[in-house]
């Protein structure tokens, strides 16, 4: 049953709806309310008129209540521009299938690998998916993986779950620091075929991950292509919306059993998001964002934190997208290919996302009591339009948003 809350009294430029028909464009976008509308836009990001990145701040720009291990390398100067609590651990979330990846790989060419072992390894680095994660963690040893990568590679920082826990991948520590080191052996010293392999899918990331959670957030969403990311996130509450429709509850591989820290103090319980990978031409930088957020925060306020926070970094080869970033409020909001209701939903956006907003056209007129819009706003990153009414602004119409062209 569609509910709709309390909202702010401010708003004297959206019409009421007036007619039967507006309840019955309402209900046909199946959104459940759960946030009130605030004025004007969010935060933006670093971003210039063509798109470039300016010059970054001193030092990253961590949200409030956000703890946070950065590391930005450099590899055509060969240094780091970014690093913030670098050695910090953090559990990995899915970050570690990029060493299950790894160990299975070790003495096996991606040519000669089985069909079902390729699937799986293209779902896992792909669209982030759990069950593959378990085959490799359970069949080949689980904790001594972790012990196994740490020696060839050289990591300082990383160690396996703590006792007790040591079916729990997701439960291995990790550095900012470390997880620069995992790409520059993928990049600079795996050989070439393997290297290619595990590129080529983290270039192909999905959207929706395989548990329907939108893992295009931190370097995916802050810079344009040429990248390639493997996320991570973990403890979030809420079920997954990225798709036609939401089906997956969340995925934590932490249980209601979890102890609150493991191994050298690693925070096993609190909501993690994590994004890493590589931007620019050549994978010219190697970005490694790891992120706890306070208990109870949910994934579209970790996803917006966890943006603002890439957008401050001084990325070489990276570039902005163009476009400016806005809050939106409420949950299930939906994202249609046309700026119209009916069965043209391509996804629904987190609760309370920040988005990017190209470009504004009118549509189909919405009415949400008390407000009535006929504005869309076009979202470059998803390829489709959401209702002005659910963008966190006062005004049908945004003031700094050019209009669309026929393209759009």
């Amino acid at each position: 049953m569609l509910r709709i809350s309390r909202h702010s009294p401010t708003h004297s430029r959206r019409t009421p709806p007036r007619t039967l028909a507006a309840a019955a464009a309402l209900f046909s976008l199946a959104f459940t309310c759960a946030a009130l509308p605030h004025s004007g836009a969010a935060a933006a990001g670093p971003r210039t008129a063509d798109g470039t990145q300016p010059t970054a701040p001193r030092t990253p720009q961590v949200p409030a209540g956000v703890t946070a291990g950065v590391a930005v390398f450099d590899r055509q100067t060969g240094t780091f521009t970014e690093q913030l609590n670098a050695s910090a651990t953090f559990r990995s979330a899915s970050v570690v299938k990029l060493l299950l990846a790894l160990d299975f790989l070790w003495n096996r060419s991606p040519a000669d690998i089985p069909d079902a072992d390729r699937a799986r390894l293209d779902a896992m680095l792909r669209s982030s998916q759990d069950s593959a994660a378990n085959h490799y963690w359970s069949t080949y040893g689980g904790p001594a993986i972790a012990d196994r990568m740490i020696t060839r590679l050289g990591l300082v920082d990383t160690a396996p779950p703590p006792a007790g826990y040591e079916g729990y991948w997701g439960y291995t520590a990790i550095s900012a620091r470390d997880t620069v080191k995992i790409y520059r052996h993928i990049l600079e010293s795996a050989p070439a075929d393997v290297r290619d392999f595990i590129m080529q899918r983290l270039r192909q990331s999905t959207r929706c991950a395989s548990d329907s959670f939108d893992q295009h957030f931190g370097v995916a969403a802050a810079f344009n292509r040429p990248w390639a990311v493997k996320q991570g996130w973990s403890a979030f509450s809420a079920k997954g919306t990225c798709g036609p429709g939401s089906s997956s509850s969340a995925r934590t591989q932490a249980g209601s059993t979890a102890p609150a820290t493991g191994a050298a103090g690693v925070d096993l319980s609190r909501p993690a998001l994590h994004t890493t990978g590589t931007v620019g031409t050549g994978d010219r930088s190697i970005v490694a964002v790891l992120t706890l957020h306070p208990d109870g925060t949910s994934y579209g306020r970790a996803y917006t934190d966890l943006g603002r926070l890439t957008r401050s970094l001084h990325v070489p080869g990276g570039t902005a997208p163009t476009g400016t970033w806005y809050g939106t409020w409420g949950s299930d909001v939906a994202v249609r290919n046309d700026p119209a209701l009916g069965d043209n939903l391509l996804t629904r956006l987190p609760a309370g996302v920040e988005v990017l907003v190209g470009c504004q056209k009118k549509g189909q007129s919405v009415s949400v009591p008390p407000y009535t819009n006929d504005w869309w706003a076009y979202l470059p990153q998803y390829g489709g339009y959401v209702t002005n009414i659910y963008i966190s602004h006062p005004d049908n119409q945004l003031p700094d948003v050019p209009l669309c062209t026929e393209q759009h």
